[in-house]
């Protein structure tokens, strides 16, 4: 046996993450509102990278005009190299731009209505901004009066005098102290505290939430329809009132793709309007090709422009993917498209890789956080992948087409006798779909529809 040191040659195959590999990955499974803002970032480490973007018309003017001609070389080309943008006579308009957003916050909202309260010594109006400066984001008041008082120095019934104030402001039931005063507070604003509705609020709540009306009723001394009435009302009334003053910010959903109809056909476009194109910038450009320019410089502007490359390529690659993975969920869901919900078919990830050839890894991250426009509204890519329920036909049956027909079977029902999970599942074998009574209350609570006990009305 020879055993020795010594230096071999050996080829071997092995996958590398490169960084250019790892940049696809992550431009494939960005949406259209991330990839912009990704974009952005590498212009701002990339100065060789121009963003391009459109002027935005201040409003569209209605004017009548012959249809333009389509160049589609032009389009091809310019799809190939990344540089995409919209023509001469298609409109850029977008109305969002013109939303206006309300920015004041609960405090601003409140101190403005503290301004209109006369007879209040400064005193009093220091301790109202104090209390309304310790309202958490649902509006309720966090510290208790006496550590208030403490703090302020001053005593306890002045405390009380400037929150009974502070409770009359919009929005009602604003600096409460808990759920129960709140709803009170918006009972009392609508002139509705009759001493029912007030002894329930007070003391039977949980009841309430679980529906034993009949134990509230005993309790009360009123008949079962009357505490129904009233939960009817609570249901009505804002828990959280100053939640519409949070400051979370509004996000829009921009489809990635778009489903259209042409004729008896359906046509994937991919919603690339809204991306800046790409373009290399002219100063670099010079440099680049001066003679005198050093080494250092040229092999820097080399590297960033190299960068620019690859990142133009990544996007390509996107958009190709993208219009390959929804051209084939659009020719397994035919008849989603063309009769609606009811007949959306099973379907995984794996048949849309193998019919695409690709790897299901890749088809998850091209679907994820991705919105597509279709003739019957906008849909994630994600729900078309539903689960397979098997039928008397020996056909299968979408999970989501099985809730959509549990739902409509549930406003149909009579609300004296609500359906139970057992008797839907036995409706739904009737038609020939085969689903326990387990799926059933599954299906129903991820839809958040309330048991049968709970949708009882007397």
């Amino acid at each position: 046996m020879n055993m020795g040191l010594g230096l071999y040659q050996e080829q071997t195959l092995k996958l590398v993450m490169t960084p250019e590999l790892r940049q696809a990955i992550t431009i494939l499974q960005y949406s259209a509102v991330d990839l912009i803002s990704y974009l952005q970032e590498q212009a701002n480490e990339n100065p060789v990278i121009e963003l391009q973007e459109e002027a935005v018309d201040a409003a569209p003017v209605k004017q009548e005009r012959p249809a333009p001609e389509i160049d589609w070389k032009e389009i091809v080309g310019n799809r190939a190299t990344g540089e995409y943008s919209a023509g001469k006579n298609e409109s850029t308009y977008n109305p969002l731009d013109f939303v206006h957003q309300e920015t004041v916050t609960l405090y601003e909202h409140l101190e403005r209505q503290l301004g209109y309260v006369k007879g209040f010594t400064p005193l009093q109006r220091k301790i109202a901004l104090f209390l309304i400066g310790n309202l958490d984001e649902k509006g309720y008041l966090e510290i208790p009066l006496e550590e208030a008082a403490e703090r302020l120095g001053v005593a306890l019934n002045e405390i009380e005098d400037v929150l009974a104030v502070l409770q009359h402001f919009d929005p009602a039931g604003v600096a409460a102290r808990s759920l129960e005063e709140c709803l009170l507070l918006q009972l009392r604003h609508l002139g509705l505290d009759d001493d029912n509705i007030v002894q329930v609020v007070s003391h039977h709540l949980h009841d309430l939430a679980d529906c034993r009306y009949q134990r509230i009723a005993e309790k009360v001394g009123c008949t079962v329809q009357d505490v129904q009435a009233m939960a009817d009302l609570l249901r009505t009334l804002n828990p959280r009132p100053g939640a519409a003053f949070s400051r979370a910010e509004t996000r829009y959903v921009i489809p990635d793709v778009a489903v259209e109809k042409v004729g008896d056909d359906y046509v994937v476009l991919v919603n690339d309007v809204a991306t800046p194109r790409i373009k290399i910038n002219s100063f670099y450009e010079k440099m680049l090709r001066q003679q005198k320019s050093q080494d250092d410089a040229r092999q820097f502007i080399h590297e960033k422009l190299n960068a620019a490359m690859w990142l133009a390529k990544s996007l390509e690659q996107r958009r190709l993917t993208l219009m390959r993975v929804t051209q084939a969920i659009v020719e397994m869901q035919r008849e989603f498209f063309d009769r609606g919900v009811h007949y959306l078919k099973p379907m995984t990830q794996k048949e849309i890789a193998e019919r695409v050839n690709l790897h299901e890894s890749t088809i998850s991250r091209a679907t994820s956080n991705k919105y597509v426009q279709t003739p019957r509204g906008i849909f994630e890519l994600k729900y078309f992948f539903t689960s397979a329920l098997s039928t008397a036909s020996g056909q299968a049956a979408s999970s989501e087409s099985v809730k959509r027909r549990i739902k409509a079977l549930i406003e149909q029902e009579d609300r004296k006798q609500p359906l139970s999970d057992q008797k839907l599942a036995e409706m739904l074998l009737q038609e020939g779909i085969e689903i326990s009574r387990r799926t059933v209350a599954k299906y129903r609570e991820e839809m958040m529809i309330p048991s049968s006990a709970k949708r009882k009305r007397f």
